[in-house]
């Protein structure tokens, strides 16, 4: 299951399920050449994290070995947020992923009604069409 969940990081990286959340300054700073003073709320993105090719080498490319080893650097990888705000469900949607994806597998094949369909960012990347397919059980032996 090692590479199913590489698999499955590497769908988390593209669509987090935590966008990002907000965050006061608690001392000034400067980032980017902008001082950010005390207090100020700031807005961190999980999705922009995900794309940084510091730490993800060719970011729009599906990947999954990124996840092998140690994977990618702490707080840069944060699908459950990090730190004292992880999500406390992490480990949950973790095991709840890789039966669903060991169900899906194990039992059917699948073919996409729409091959080539579009995919939309709004404010998520989404199919276009919602993705339909058709599923087929795999014969018994």
């Amino acid at each position: 299951m090692k590479y199913s969940w590489n698999v499955a990081q590497e769908v988390l990286s593209v669509a987090p399920p935590l966008q990002g959340a907000f965050r006061e300054a608690l001392q000034d700073f400067v980032f980017n050449g902008f001082t950010i003073p005390k207090g100020w709320k700031l807005y961190w993105s999980a999705n922009s994290t995900h794309k940084s090719a510091a730490y993800f080498p060719e970011p729009q490319k599906f990947d999954p070995t990124r996840f092998e080893g140690n994977g990618p650097a702490p707080y840069t990888f944060v699908p459950f947020g990090g730190g004292p705000r992880m999500c406390p469900r992490k480990e949950y949607a973790r095991l709840e992923i890789l039966v669903f994806m060991h169900n899906l597998v194990k039992r059917f094949k699948w073919e996409a009604i729409i091959p080539d369909e579009k995919i939309v960012v709004d404010p998520l990347p989404m199919p276009a069409k919602g993705l339909p397919i058709r599923l087929f059980p795999h014969k018994k032996a």
